[in-house]
């Protein structure tokens, strides 16, 4: 049950599509303020759900900062 809910791996080197995919999650999958708590706005499981952190994730090993994702 475990490998079903690990984080999606990211694929090195970074390719364009992979790119595309991970900026798309990154606007798609955001917080949202809930009564009990930060929730995906897409999935609505607590935040940073797994498409946001495999976003995330890419976008950081392409070389983008945490500033240039915002």
């Amino acid at each position: 049950m475990s490998a079903v809910l690990a984080d999606f791996p990211v694929l090195t080197p970074v390719t364009d599509e992979d790119l595309v995919l991970a900026a798309r999650a990154v606007r798609v999958h955001v917080p949202e303020s809930w009564p009990h708590g930060l929730l995906c706005r897409s999935e609505r499981v607590p935040y940073p759900c797994r498409l946001a952190r495999w976003g995330r994730a890419t976008l950081a090993a392409a070389g983008l900062t945490e500033e240039e994702m915002a």
